[in-house]
């Protein structure tokens, strides 16, 4: 098997262990979408919570505070037809659409790079299995080899038992004819 280590916290120190994830290490730095830094975590962490429930949830709720209190006149600050809340909301999709767009590029990057992986593993699946098969089959051919064998072995032994038993016949004849004899 290719790159057994041991894992003292999982197995015991004479058993050892398959690092499963040999064929995906190699891509670890594809890990987040835009990085490792800071900013690229802070860049994923803000793209990924555009699609949550909070964040509509929470978008939802201003906007219609927003157009409640202007419709109501509780302040002037935007009146209809709401032209700050529309450049607010194209700023949003200015900076959004572009992280989302980034985000998915990088996801399907990684989702190649995974898959590459994962027929890498099936293949040596695959070879480690057929290996496996041959195997099998030369221990069924050494198996049947020594019924084979095993089989001739008995076949002597019984015409063995058959001769002594006949020679033993014949000795007990002779001494049975000795000791009748004059």
């Amino acid at each position: 098997m290719e790159t057994m280590k041991p894992d003292s916290a999982t197995a015991s120190l004479d058993r050892p262990t398959v690092d499963h994830f040999r064929f995906h290490r190699p891509h670890a730095h594809l890990a987040s979408a835009f990085g490792n830094d800071t900013f690229a975590l802070k860049a994923e962490a803000f793209a990924r919570f555009f699609g949550t429930p909070l964040f509509l949830g929470t978008q939802t709720a201003i906007v219609a505070i927003w157009i409640s209190v202007n419709v109501l006149g509780l302040t002037r600050f935007d009146v209809y037809p709401f032209i700050l809340l529309n450049l607010a909301f194209s700023l949003q999709a200015a900076y959004a659409a572009p992280l989302i767009l980034l985000a998915q590029t990088r996801q399907a990057a990684r989702d190649t790079v995974h898959a590459e992986a994962d027929a890498q593993h099936r293949e040596a699946l695959a070879v480690a299995n057929e290996q496996r098969q041959e195997i099998a089959a030369q221990n069924a051919v050494q198996l049947l080899e020594l019924l084979q064998r095993n089989t001739e072995l008995t076949e002597l032994a019984q015409k063995l038992i058959q001769r002594v038993e006949t020679l033993t016949a014949e000795l007990h004849e002779k001494l049975v004819q000795r000791d009748s004899a004059p």
